[in-house]
């Protein structure tokens, strides 16, 4: 039997510039799952994120990951993935996949098998700075699959790609939730996987 995994957001408040974003925010998700946020820009979608992956805090209010009750260290059990790719434009595409690699320890693929996922692997020696914006995020999303993360933390993920990368890649984050990977992502736009909860944020 496999165990159940939880992600758990108690009483959230943020704030930027002096304005609040959100209050009072409780939210879960399980194992298995997809949770969308969706909202205005400026409403504060990102913000929330960035405080779900540990790299900002909240003002009130906790979250959490717990398995059969027991609690988990978050950054050993999430991917977080911005929209501005996190990748050295002027390394080549394995270069900075490489990295990834060490920095994020045990491989699940290495990088040429996560390029050949994302149907890019021909870029591998390419400097990762001259590629097309689609490229460039099929590289970036080609990240979460090189470690394995129950977690995946996703700022619109889908932004740049075309009609055939959106498809691939949701039948990729389908992968993952069979294998009871869970699945937050902050979007504009429908991701072809059908979402289990969602917030909405309000931009007052």
């Amino acid at each position: 039997m496999k165990k159940q995994m939880r992600l758990i957001g108690t009483n959230l408040t943020a704030a930027q510039s002096g304005r609040i974003l959100f209050s009072a925010l409780d939210f879960f998700l399980d194992s298995g799952n997809l949770l969308t946020v969706t909202g205005a820009n400026g409403a504060g979608k990102s913000t929330l994120l960035r405080i779900i992956a540990g790299l900002d805090r909240a003002i009130t209010g906790s979250i959490h990951i717990e398995e059969d009750g027991t609690m988990l260290p978050r950054a050993m059990f999430c991917h977080y993935l911005s929209d501005k790719n996190a990748m050295n434009p002027m390394l080549s595409v394995g270069e900075n996949l490489f990295f990834w690699k060490k920095w994020s320890g045990m491989s699940n693929y290495d990088p040429y098998q996560a390029l050949e996922i994302l149907e890019i692997a021909h870029s591998i020696h390419i400097p990762y700075g001259i590629l097309s914006t689609g490229q460039k995020r099929r590289v970036a999303l080609a990240r979460l699959l090189i470690t394995w993360r129950p977690l995946w933390i996703l700022d619109e993920p889908t932004s740049g790609l075309d009609d055939g990368a959106v498809d691939l890649f949701s039948i990729i984050m389908k992968r993952h939730m069979q294998s009871s990977g869970m699945i937050i992502a902050a979007t504009h736009l429908p991701l072809g996987v059908g979402e289990t909860s969602s917030i909405t944020l309000k931009d007052d």
